[in-house]
């Protein structure tokens, strides 16, 4: 019955692609004649030089990419026919009630997914966000039908994430419920501190665009998110492999010691050096590996002299070859076979040798013959991280393979004839490379020692190599992508578009203006992945290779620095804020541990328009060695949640810039965008983003970015925030949002504060802010703890004494009068006996003299106009200077800025930004931000 009932469900599955398909509009005999009719309308869309010239547009000519093409669905170019669907989407969207309006909070709590999941890891590569994760954001923001946009999808999570929203088993792995008319509930803790079970999204699969800058990527993208028939593909796969086998076989035997002939798992090679005193060969793996213990030596001898040596101090072996893929002799870095791994036929057990002189005569034997089958020479780039290989002679691609892994590579890339085996051969080729490096603890001590592929992140070679059978990496791989094609809970479904370009213009239609419903990005950050460079032995495979002059990184190679970065990035989000509905979000996953790259994107953001809501944390559980072996590594990455502003506050703002008005509609607007609460487990977060000082920031930057003046102080405006919003615990919120933190509070009990870390003058103040406000003390009693706090103060910025610090920013009851209010609030609350004293009271004074605390607003601004004095004044003194700024108050910088924005001075911004260090500058959104906009208006006068 069984086998019955897979051949009934495979026949059916066979129907369903064989017979008629509706594409735009069109009805097709098959999906063959749909993908032939699309080809022919994207080869003369080729033909379009005005087509050619959109960014991003790869190299490869028209053949190339009309072969990795599967037209309309995916391109490997920009895709015509994204706005043709995003309009057959709208009219296919459910019906929403009479009044309906889409407002959502941002998603602020943090995630935490793993990448041990099948279907993640199908197919590798450089970075990649799980799409549980990912589905996570979806289910909050979307609803079914609703179009999500990945403008750098990478292998295209996004796209999986948006369909797994279709499937009940996959939500409910989540830990949300799913009642039977699709609603999705969430566990919360209602007002009375229980458990509850609440709705907040809908079952139902969400449509997606997809668009990367690389050809690997999109490739990869179409494969995870493309309908696929398992049974078909396992079979053709199995085929291939047996066929090459046939051929290919006797490439990797090697003969037992009693002359039963095994078949080779893996063979290490080694690197050789060159002995300094008496020129004799000695091979790393023999002189330098101890085989007992596991580790590597620093220092290893001659076999010949004894000498002593090290392998930085080593002079490499060299060997001059004849390159029959070049024809030419090339000049590479010398390495041997040194142990051959294998197992004996109908057995598992592995057994080790050192190869003898007919495994020298089979290596020699596939290196004299030519090559029967196609593979790519295409030279290495000269890039950031190609710059070793290269200088070890390994200039072109193939060089990456040894010779017999090369043949059988090929022999297997000629038989391919459908995506889905071609994506089974690039899932496996970074195994099949000279990158791939013996892991010798677990060859030592067990796991068989043979990693799955190179080191992530970089083009390394290494001194121990490790060459792996292909023909057992495709195996190997065959059975995980198929493991992970079954694990796709529903039938893939073409609610999926691929595109390729850059994320700064999609396709160069006019049409795709306001279109999305919510964006999920994890864009390149700064110099942390050379993508083109590390995709590039992919690509030559496929024929279509990355056109890096709109690649958004940070290259010396390509002579794109962290200011060309941030322009690449602030043109792909402006882009981006031009595709997304007003009011809707944006969630940007950032993964990076330099401050000048996290400053970089949100300046990017804020640049394009978008308003930044909420920061939370995304845990991958995993990192690459960049992340981890850093000195500033994060353990966690970050998630920025941003919104495009609704079309009437945009409407509204333009007659009320130059009023107050204007700066209390964008606050009301803001804080409708913003978390009424986080937490972390049971316990209630502040909520920074509801900061006075943070909300002023936010309307300073929308200020600037609009070319408006700011019409209110600092001070003032924390004046206007305390009339017209209702404070909590530091925070601010609009009328029926208090309520909602009114009942959380009551059931979560004690507020968790942020920390802080005191490295200036801002973060002092705003740590003695924080203290002093709970707990006004006195000098000696405030010093000591500053004093802990000191310690990683910033080079560059001028260390104030505490003295100063508090005389500048806060007050000091000397005694004369009244005590004031928050001494009192604090003393009454913890000592009893000061309990119901009038504020004059002689024990009371006695107990409040000489605590420092944190001013009442509406006192406190003759205290704020005296410290503005003095940071503008020493900001003139900064005027006068001739030389470059090393210390100085950055304090008075960003108030010296901020006045010169007001009088239109923006020379002085930029003549005072080249004299202080260029790092400072960059690593402080708000300098970035003035000096940014100064640059701008500069160049369009």
């Amino acid at each position: 019955m069984k086998e019955n009932s897979l051949f009934d469900s495979l026949l059916e599955e066979t129907q369903k692609t064989s017979g008629p398909v509706t594409c735009l509009g069109m009805t097709f005999d098959n999906d063959e004649a749909r993908r032939a009719h699309f080809t022919e309308e994207l080869r003369k869309k080729l033909q379009d030089m005005d087509f050619r010239k959109i960014e991003g547009f790869p190299s490869g000519n028209d053949e190339d990419i009309l072969n990795l093409s599967d037209p309309p669905y995916y391109t490997a170019c920009p895709n015509p026919w994204i706005a043709d669907f995003i309009a057959e989407w709208e009219t296919q969207k459910p019906e929403q009630p009479e009044g309906y309006h889409y407002h959502r909070e941002p998603f602020a709590a943090d995630v935490s997914e793993g990448k041990q999941d099948p279907i993640y890891n199908a197919h590798s590569y450089h970075t990649k966000v799980p799409y549980k994760a990912i589905m996570r954001y979806i289910l909050h923001y979307t609803k079914p039908g609703d179009i999500v946009f990945d403008g750098f999808c990478g292998t295209g999570m996004t796209g999986v994430a948006a369909q797994m929203c279709g499937s009940k088993e996959m939500i409910m792995s989540l830990g949300y419920q799913v009642m039977p008319d699709g609603l999705i509930l969430q566990e919360e803790i209602d007002e009375n501190g229980k458990k509850v079970w609440r709705p907040f999204s809908k079952l139902g699969v969400r449509r997606a665009v997809l668009n990367d800058l690389s050809p690997a990527a999109t490739f990869i993208a179409y494969n995870y998110n493309a309908p696929i028939d398992v049974f078909a593909f396992e079979k053709e796969a199995k085929r291939i492999l047996k066929e090459v086998e046939k051929e290919c076989g006797w490439m990797y035997k090697t003969k037992h010691s009693d002359g039963r002939v095994g078949s080779i798992n893996f063979t290490i090679w080694s690197d050789v050096f060159i002995c300094g005193e008496c020129t004799e060969e000695i091979i790393f793996w023999d002189a330098a590996i101890d085989k007992k213990e596991a580790i590597v030596r620093d220092e290893f001898s001659c076999p010949k002299c004894g000498a002593k040596t090290g392998k930085l101090g080593a002079e490499r072996a060299w060997i001059n070859t004849f390159d029959v893929s070049l024809n030419e002799t090339v000049r590479q870095a010398k390495q041997v076979p040194v142990l051959i791994n294998y197992c004996l036929p109908g057995s598992s057990k592995r057994y080790e040798k050192t190869p003898d002189q007919e495994d020298f005569d089979i290596l020699k034997r596939i290196g004299t013959n030519t090559f029967p089958y196609w593979h790519p020479v295409d030279q290495i780039p000269k890039g950031d991280k190609t710059s070793e290989p290269i200088r070890l002679g390994t200039t072109h691609v193939h060089h990456f393979y040894t010779d017999r892994n090369l043949k059988v590579l090929s022999a297997v890339y000629s038989r391919i004839d459908s995506p889905q085996v071609r994506f089974l051969f690039t899932g496996s080729i970074g195994g099949a490379t000279k990158l791939n490096q013996l892991h010798l603890k677990n060859y030592v001590f067990g796991g068989g020692g043979c990693n799955p592929g190179p080191r992530k992140g970089v083009i390394y070679t290494p001194s121990i190599g490790l060459e792996s059978a292909v023909t057992k990496l495709l195996e190997e791989r065959l059975k995980t992508q198929v493991r992970a094609f079954k694990a796709y809970p529903n039938q893939r479904t073409r609610d999926t578009l691929i595109s390729l370009s850059s994320a700064s213009q999609l396709n160069g239609d006019s049409r795709l203006e306001s279109v999305l419903d919510y964006v999920f990005i994890d864009p390149p950050f700064g110099s942390n992945l050379m993508y083109s460079e590390l995709s590039h032995t992919w690509e030559s495979w496929l024929k279509v290779t990355t056109n890096n002059k709109q690649e958004a990184i940070e290259n010396r190679t390509q002579g794109k620095s962290v200011d060309d970065y941030r322009k690449i990035m602030t043109d792909c989000f402006t882009y981006i804020f031009r595709l997304l509905k007003p009011g809707r979000w944006m969630t940007v996953e950032f993964s990076n541990t330099k401050a000048h790259v996290w400053n970089n994107i949100q300046a990017s953001i804020n640049a394009a328009g978008f308003i930044v809501g909420n920061v939370s944390a995304l845990d991958k559980k995993q990192g690459g060695l960049n992340a981890i072996v850093g000195n500033t590594a994060v353990k966690q990455d970050l998630v920025i949640s941003a919104y495009k502003p609704n079309g009437g506050f945009e409407d509204r703002f333009p007659k009320e810039a130059q009023t107050e008005e204007g700066v209390w509609d964008f606050v009301r607007t803001h804080l409708k965008y913003l978390p009424v609460t986080k937490q972390q487990g049971a316990l209630l977060q502040f909520v920074p983003e509801r900061d006075p000082r943070i909300l002023f920031d936010q309307m300073v930057a929308y200020y600037v970015r609009k070319g408006y003046p700011v019409p209110i102080s600092s001070q003032e405006f924390q004046i206007g925030l305390a009339q017209r919003f209702i404070e909590r615990n530091g925070m601010y919120f609009l009328p029926d949002q208090v309520a909602e933190y009114d009942r959380k509070k009551m059931t979560s009990g004690e507020l968790k504060q942020m920390s802080m870390f005191v490295s200036d003058e801002a973060s002092a103040i705003q740590w003695l802010r924080h203290l002093i406000k709970e707990k006004p003390q006195t000098f000696s009693d405030i010093n000591p703890q500053f004093m802990q706090q000191l310690g990683g103060w910033s080079k560059n910025e001028a260390q104030l004494d505490l003295r100063e610090l508090l005389n500048q920013n806060f007050l000091c009851y000397d005694g004369k009068g009244p005590v004031p209010e928050q001494i009192h609030s604090y003393l009454s609350t913890n000592w009893k006996e000061l309990r119901n004293l009038p504020k004059d009271d002689p024990t009371l004074v006695a107990k409040a003299r000489d605590r420092w605390y944190v001013p009442d607003p509406n006192k406190a601004g003759d205290l704020e106009k005296l410290r503005e004095k003095a940071l503008l004044k020493e900001f003139e003194e900064y005027k006068e200077v001739k030389k470059k700024l090393k210390v100085f108050r950055l304090e008075a910088v960003r108030a010296g800025f901020k006045k010169a924005w007001q009088e239109r001075d923006y020379a002085v911004i930029v003549a005072i930004a080249d004299k202080i260090p260029n790092n400072v500058l960059k690593e402080d959104p708000k300098l970035l931000m003035w000096y940014d906009q100064a640059v701008t208006r500069i160049g369009g006068e």
